[in-house]
């Protein structure tokens, strides 16, 4: 299956494929080929497994410094940036004079990255916040979300967090945990490292309670509930004090196929 054919295909005197491409099998090949491909997936799935669980291992760093921001409402704390819950993501998104686009946009690969953001609720409901942080006014800040139709926390860093925190000349996530009022740095990612982020999945992976479900290899005391049962529509986590019964009993399917695989996979 590593064979290739050349072959140029015409539309309109523009080519569509490139002239060097895979071969063209039958349906029997192209499964088989599926099958070898979904082997090495799922091993490398399993890689980014574990390497989530000794993220969820990794040392931390006490946050001493009283860092300041600004918000709609006013100036800011790091600690108030967690709005009540106990992880925080904290993007550093470039919008400022100098960087390309200035005013009317933000940083090109900063907005993809925005854009890439789903719902948050999801993620809230992990006890899980996510921010952008920039040293540009709040009226800027609330200017440019309007007009990209942008809903993420947009905070105002107002001294040395970049510079501290490595996000000074590039873009970062920067990852946070707090423990009553002491807040603690436990991770931090860039570079191609961003370019994943975007799904509550791909968040979670990088916090230091993960996705917090009983699948996971986390450390003991660690909060964690079952796959699937703690899902729920973005408008109703709130709404839903409870997890819903009739959920409940849809979502027993899931988990009973997900261990299964889980299990197929150890043997």
């Amino acid at each position: 299956m590593t064979k290739t054919k050349t072959k140029t295909v015409k539309n309109n005197g523009k080519s569509e494929l490139p002239a060097t491409h895979p071969l063209i099998v039958s349906v029997e090949a192209w499964n088989d080929a599926r099958q070898q491909m979904l082997v090495k997936e799922k091993a490398h799935m399993r890689a980014g497994d574990a390497l989530a669980a000794e993220r969820r291992r990794m040392p931390r760093m006490a946050v001493e410094k009283a860092y300041e921001f600004e918000g709609p409402q006013g100036k800011m704390s790091l600690l108030d940036l967690f709005e009540g819950r106990r992880q925080l993501i904290v993007y550093r998104a470039f919008f400022e004079p100098g960087v390309f686009g200035w005013p009317e946009h933000a940083c090109r690969g900063c907005s993809l990255q925005a854009d890439q953001v789903g719902n948050l609720a999801h993620l809230n409901a992990r006890d899980t916040t996510l921010v952008y942080v920039s040293p540009t006014p709040q009226t800027d800040i609330a200017r440019l979300k309007a007009k990209m139709g942008w809903e993420i926390p947009w905070y105002t860093f107002t001294d040395g967090f970049d510079v501290d925190f490595g996000v000074d000349q590039y873009h970062g996530h920067n990852v946070f945990i707090r423990d009553g009022e002491k807040v603690f740095r436990t991770y931090f990612t860039n570079w191609r490292g961003d370019e994943v982020m975007g799904t509550p999945w791909s968040y979670l992976d990088i916090t230091p309670l993960g996705r917090q479900e009983t699948w996971e290899d986390s450390p003991e005391g660690y909060p964690q509930t079952p796959p699937y049962k703690w899902w729920n529509w973005h408008d109703n986590y709130a709404a839903e004090a409870s997890l819903s019964q009739t959920w409940d009993k849809v979502s027993d399917a899931g988990t009973a196929t997900f261990q299964a695989q889980r299990a197929g996979a150890k043997t």
